[in-house]
């Protein structure tokens, strides 16, 4: 099949891309520069109109292309950016595959746990209700952003990713020179839950979406043992052999980083990969410190 990417270049599309390449598939990446070569095709996420011809001949389309939400403070400038840079895109896209002659057969849109908010200990599926809040907020408009390749019959997939461990980016990148210096430790009570996956199996997942046509709505990109964050804070100080003794109380991550602490470290969100285990895909990394030792941190 011929898979176009968005977000190409971050770090879900770059494990994603040889996978797809292995299978067989044929890849573009949509790239907001001027195309290198026959393997890239240029558009801008920022329009309200896009010519359809950018996407002939596309059979699955996959959207990753994303402002990071784990850079920067969370101000006003940067909220607008991560909701328009999701939302907006996602419309634009959805659109115009929808009014194609020769449809896609499939969207596969990124999306995130970020949907259910903070819960506490509550087990979360993807038939759970959305939280409240800022993140809840985006990714609901985010998945409603789809509606168009819905209603036009295309095959349409949301992967709510969780905290991805990779050594190359995301939240495990930012953690690991502290907790290298010995200076790791739980971030506000600790029990908070942190739902994760390894950067291997959330684009095997990806993978299996493109490939699966009965894999259709929201399916939660989550290995399916979630554990708290102190549970988090020993695994990855076993696993580099250092201490995890000096916690980061609740008031100092939210003093360092606002509003960001409280929607991603210090919320709790339990989830479970219902639908990907129904559909029967195998998760290379089902445990935590399993999956951590993969890296070879």
């Amino acid at each position: 099949m011929n898979v176009y990417v968005t977000g190409a270049g971050g770090l879900v599309g770059n494990a994603l891309l040889p996978l797809l390449k292995d299978a067989g598939h044929k890849v573009i990446a949509l790239t907001r520069s001027e195309p290198k070569d026959d393997q890239q095709r240029q558009w801008d996420p920022q329009a309200e109109t896009m010519d359809p011809a950018v996407l002939d001949g596309c059979d699955v389309l996959v959207h990753l292309a994303g402002e990071s939400i784990a850079e920067g403070r969370w101000t006003k400038d940067k909220k607008r950016k991560i909701y328009d840079s999701r939302v907006n895109s996602t419309k634009l896209l959805a659109k115009t595959i929808s009014q194609m002659d020769a449809k896609p057969k499939a969207f596969i849109v990124a999306s995130a746990i970020g949907y259910y908010g903070d819960r506490d200990t509550e087990v979360l599926t993807e038939s759970s209700p959305p939280g409240e809040g800022y993140l809840p907020e985006v990714c609901v408009h985010w998945e409603e952003a789809a509606d168009a390749a819905r209603d036009a019959g295309i095959r349409t997939v949301h992967v709510r990713t969780g905290v991805v461990l990779a050594k190359e980016g995301g939240a495990l990148k930012a953690m690991l020179t502290p907790f290298k210096l010995g200076v790791g430790g739980n971030m506000g009570n600790g029990k908070q839950y942190w739902s994760w996956i390894s950067l291997e199996d959330i684009a095997r997942l990806f993978h299996f979406a493109v490939e699966n046509e009965s894999m259709i709505g929201p399916v939660n990109g989550t290995a399916p043992n979630p554990c708290t964050n102190h549970e988090f804070t020993k695994a990855l100080g076993k696993v580099i052999s250092r201490p995890t003794l000096i916690p980061m109380p609740k008031f100092a991550a939210k003093l360092v980083l606002g509003e960001m602490a409280e929607a991603l470290i210090l919320a709790s969100a339990r989830v479970m990969p219902v639908t990907a285990e129904e559909q029967s895909f195998q998760f290379q990394h089902p445990e935590l410190v399993q999956a951590l030792e993969s890296l070879n941190l």
